[in-house]
């Protein structure tokens, strides 16, 4: 993606002996454009409690400039002894100092592979706002509709997440970037009693959704 910035210098007027002096005008155009990232291994990793991590590779490049930028990553405090959910962040800055990012999502936990989340949930406080979950890898996932917006009068608050299932009864969302923000929450619950329950409260981004409980229940 690319857009055009116009930055122009300010003119200077100087007053010398009675005379007065300008300087000229410079006007430089600047193509605002963005190197893409590309990981080279999977985005979605689930690692056991205490195992070890291995960042995927990655490269960068940017298509109007022509440059291939070196990729550098956050590790954001990927912590391999505390189940949860992070997020490792690639980023590479071109020669006019934009910069690209991309991220690689980590489940660290214990979950046997066998669970399975996935299929259709309807916000229990309104059969009207769905969200559809789908397997990523052994214990993540991710909600297409994280807020349990309604999807037809609130498409613009439709926000995908992703989360880790830590155990058997909870869930968390870490701290990652969405198109709304940075999304975080707290008390992320499973049950499976009566019906495959999932919930939490979103504490962030604030401006988008408020801090209630979100109780999402599996269809059959």
């Amino acid at each position: 993606m690319t857009r055009r910035i116009l930055a122009l210098s300010f003119v200077a007027a100087l007053a010398i002996a009675g005379c007065k002096k300008q300087t000229g005008q410079v006007s430089v155009v600047k193509t605002a454009s963005y190197p893409i990232i590309t990981i080279t291994g999977p985005q979605y990793i689930s690692i056991a409690v205490g195992g070890v991590f291995t960042p995927p590779n990655a490269t960068a490049y940017d298509t109007f400039y022509k440059e291939r930028p070196t990729v550098v990553k956050d590790l954001g405090g990927l912590d391999n002894t505390t189940p949860g959910l992070y997020t490792v962040v690639y980023s590479a800055k071109n020669s006019n100092g934009f910069i690209g990012t991309a991220v690689v999502y980590v489940a660290v936990t214990d979950v046997t592979d066998t669970l399975d989340l996935s299929g259709l949930y309807w916000r229990s406080s309104d059969d009207q706002r769905p969200a559809n979950i789908s397997k990523l890898a052994k214990g993540l996932f991710m909600t297409d509709n994280v807020g349990g917006v309604d999807t037809g009068t609130q498409k613009e608050f439709i926000v995908p997440a992703v989360f880790a299932v830590t155990s058997l009864s909870t869930v968390d969302f870490g701290s990652q970037p969405t198109s709304a923000g940075t999304l975080t929450t707290t008390n992320g619950m499973l049950s499976f009693t009566p019906d495959t329950t999932i919930s939490y409260i979103i504490t962030a981004p604030s401006s988008t959704f408020s801090g209630v409980l979100r109780q999402f229940v599996k269809q059959p």
